[in-house]
């Protein structure tokens, strides 16, 4: 790698320059003697500084925060804990607040007048451009429940590349905080319609000890009847065959539209190479697996397939629109009764046996409401699944440029 990036703006061509850390960075070690601040900070590695009770819902830090360092708006915190992703810690500025406090296991700094564009450093540092010198520098010092063993003066020695041009840096700072921006808004907009789907399947549906939902679709007003699993439907006990695909249960998303690709599924699940005992399903099946069921690995086929032994299937009868039941029966009261009816001495252990599955309450509404209530739930499934691939083009868009337009050190 030279001293100029793979990716540069318009107009800009002179190579970048090799600056120490401490040469553009002053470190920061002022207390909240005076409690300035009442507001505890953490670091998170995709939100940056935030409340400690937004982020842990809780406050972990000391009663007494006089002794706290007292950081703000557009200074710098290194949080020197490793976590998953994120090895060698994490370093954000102070966005969202006009100053909060830290614990002085921080290291904390700010920007000499006019030596680097702000954003361009923050921006720096979501760039792995600076783990080789943490590694190095320790590589040799014990860990203390994941706290890295570095110096302050080991972190300032870091060697940033940066553009001799602040107008460069500028843009390339401006540019991926657009894009910074764009993702929040997207992830504001996917976490409105996840709460709003929470909404209706609070209110859609009859809560626990009620009859009737608390709101209902226009037109609708016939009463919802009682019914266990066993009257709605009947097991499916049917051979499959090599040129059928694989379908799986998960957890979170119920019955797949294929197979999970090798890499999804871990390392530590293995699939049995004999299919001769694998079970023929067809759409509109309901399947669950005996051993997750309980943490809601239930769902409806969309598609014909074959599941493993480890399955169960099941044929709805005329009371049913199928899709409907992927949502009633993925609700948090039904699971509670599929928990409570599953056997088992451990979690572990525990399965979910046809005998069982049969005892599950539930109530229904006509086939035409329960078409209607899955329509809701559909556009707002496909509405969320665009707002995720959206997240994640933007993500992946946002790493590219991280990669290229930064020179590295060498």
């Amino acid at each position: 790698m030279g001293n100029t990036p793979k990716l540069r703006f318009e107009g800009f061509t002179d190579a970048w320059e090799q600056r120490k850390l401490s040469s553009v960075v002053v470190r920061v070690t002022r207390k909240n003697t005076n409690l300035e601040s009442s507001l505890p900070l953490t670091i998170s590695a995709e939100y940056g500084l935030v409340d400690q009770i937004t982020y842990f819902n809780n406050r972990v830090a000391s009663d007494n925060i006089s002794n706290y360092y007292l950081v703000k708006n557009g200074e710098f915190a290194y949080n020197k804990s490793s976590s998953d992703g994120y090895p060698f810690g994490t370093i954000k500025r102070l966005d969202l607040y006009e100053m909060g406090v830290l614990s002085t296991l921080y290291i904390v700094f700010a920007i000499k007048e006019s030596q680097v564009d702000s954003d361009f450093l923050a921006t720096y540092f979501d760039t792995d451009n600076w783990h080789k010198h943490i590694s190095e520098c320790a590589a040799e010092g014990a860990r203390n429940h994941g706290l890295l063993n570095i110096s302050v003066d080991d972190f300032l020695d870091l060697t940033l590349v940066i553009p001799k041009n602040k107008e460069e840096q500028a843009q390339i700072g401006s540019y991926l905080k657009q894009l910074d921006t764009l993702i929040t808004l997207h992830q504001r907009k996917c976490d409105a319609l996840t709460k709003a789907k929470t909404f209706y399947l609070q209110n859609l549906f009859p809560q626990e000890g009620e009859k009737e939902p608390r709101l209902r679709l226009e037109g609708f007003t016939d009463s919802w009847n009682p019914y266990t699993l066993g009257d709605l439907y009947t097991e499916r006990n049917e051979r499959g065959n090599e040129t059928l695909q694989i379908l799986t249960v998960s957890i979170h998303t119920g019955v797949s539209d294929g197979a999970l690709e090798e890499d999804e599924l871990g390392k530590s699940v293995r699939r049995s190479e004999d299919k001769t005992l694998y079970k023929h399903v067809y759409a509109g099946d309901l399947i669950f697996n005996m051993m997750r069921a309980w943490q809601g690995a239930i769902g409806v086929a969309k598609r014909e397939g074959m599941i493993s032994p480890a399955y169960i299937s099941a044929i709805p009868n005329e009371r049913i629109y199928p899709p409907f039941m992927n949502y009633l029966l993925r609700r948090k009261e039904i699971i509670s009764q599929i928990n409570n009816l599953s056997y088992g001495v451990t979690d572990f252990r525990k399965r979910l046996y046809w005998d069982s599955f049969i005892k599950v309450k539930c109530c229904l509404p006509s086939v035409e409401e329960q078409k209607s209530i899955t329509d809701v739930f559909e556009q707002l499934d496909t509405l969320i699944t665009r707002q995720e691939h959206r997240i994640k083009a933007l993500k992946t868009m946002k790493k590219f440029m991280l990669q290229n337009m930064f020179a590295q050190e060498g």
